[in-house]
């Protein structure tokens, strides 16, 4: 029997916008209505599925533009499923991307393959990218582009430009409390995870709950009076997307949580892939970091321009929006989708 939709798991959601709210019960009243419009409401008809061009070990590319524009390769967070590109008819980074003359080329995890994170650069990014035989852009979202500016320094010249979008790199740039209740998360977590073989959307989403408490609950307040329509389907699928992922292998959150939180391996230029170190300054490529100015789960001073602003190949655009409005807000076609086409047409 499928089960009821998100938010999951629930008593721990109702447990946080309940501490959010405080003593106000009538805010809490709104809120509680929001969720049950959100668990009531018809599912929004689905996305085409992109046919795939290529594919290596489970992770394959998915075509979402026109043979014979120039190839941008895009990779997503391995966390929540890559639908927030493709979100809605209308509200698509990706067809944004494909009318403006690229053939955006995105990376399906499938199930994430059980290794860590260098090795799903160097085992399934990189091949993939080779094999397109020709020289590409390449965009990450998240922890994709983490994982995106490796992949770049290891492919050299098949790779002309790459765009970081709400990236980490220096975690030691998130704030020390979170780094802390991050471990203190993890410790208890990897136990569970161990036995569980990884890490599930459902053990996982708390954490994200606790970066943003006070937005958690205005989200669903707000969702308790919107009028019915577009403006309804449009936050069922941002939320259904939210509360939608693919297990974290072990060795994958263990490399996030104790080598990349724990540790700030990237940031301290200590993360090997394939036997390199991976630094950001061996690039030689322009590089576009995007960066959230309101962004709570990657704060701006995690990313590789902090400190450095436009320097050298390196260019930072800072725009005024959350980690995901930034993607699908209704102010993303003026700040990211129009000056990102631009900039990766080059």
């Amino acid at each position: 029997m499928p089960r009821r939709r998100g938010p999951h798991p629930l008593p721990q959601f109702l447990a946080t916008v309940t501490r959010e709210c405080g003593g106000d019960r009538a805010r809490l009243a709104a809120v509680l209505a929001g969720l049950a419009r959100y668990q009531q409401a018809a599912d929004p008809p689905p996305r085409p599925e992109r046919p795939i061009v290529a594919s290596t070990g489970g992770v394959a590319l998915r075509d979402h533009g026109r043979a014979g524009d120039p190839p941008l390769v895009v990779v997503p967070s391995l966390i929540n499923p890559a639908s927030v590109l493709d979100l809605a008819p209308g509200n698509s980074l990706l067809d944004a991307l494909a009318r403006a003359g690229l053939r955006p080329l995105l990376v399906d995890w499938g199930e994430i393959p059980g290794r860590d994170p260098a090795d799903l650069v160097a085992t399934h990014l990189v091949p993939l990218v080779a094999g397109l035989g020709e020289p590409i852009a390449l965009a990450g979202y998240c922890l994709g582009g983490t994982l995106a500016l490796a992949a770049a320094q290891l492919l050299g010249e098949r790779v002309r430009r790459l765009a970081l979008l709400a990236t980490p790199w220096h975690f030691s740039g998130y704030d020390e409390a979170v780094r802390r209740d991050f471990a203190a998360w993890w410790a208890g977590a990897a136990p569970l995870a161990a036995g569980l073989g990884g890490v599930p959307i459902d053990l996982l989403q708390p954490t994200f709950w606790a970066l943003d408490p006070a937005g958690l609950a205005a989200k669903y307040e707000r969702l308790a009076t919107l009028p019915e329509g577009a403006a309804v389907e449009a936050f069922v699928r941002l939320e259904d997307w939210s509360n939608t992922g693919t297990t974290l292998p072990l060795a994958v959150a263990t490399a996030l949580f104790e080598s990349f939180f724990g540790a700030d391996t990237p940031g301290r230029g200590d993360w090997t892939v394939a036997g390199a170190g991976i630094d950001p300054a061996r690039l030689a490529i322009p590089i576009l970091d995007v960066v959230a100015s309101r962004d709570r789960l990657v704060p701006p001073a995690a990313t590789i321009t902090v400190g450095i602003g436009d320097s050298g190949n390196r260019r930072r655009l800072e725009i005024a929006a959350g980690h995901v409005g930034m993607i699908v807000g209704h102010d993303a076609p003026r700040q990211l989708w129009t000056p990102l086409a631009q900039w990766l047409r080059g």
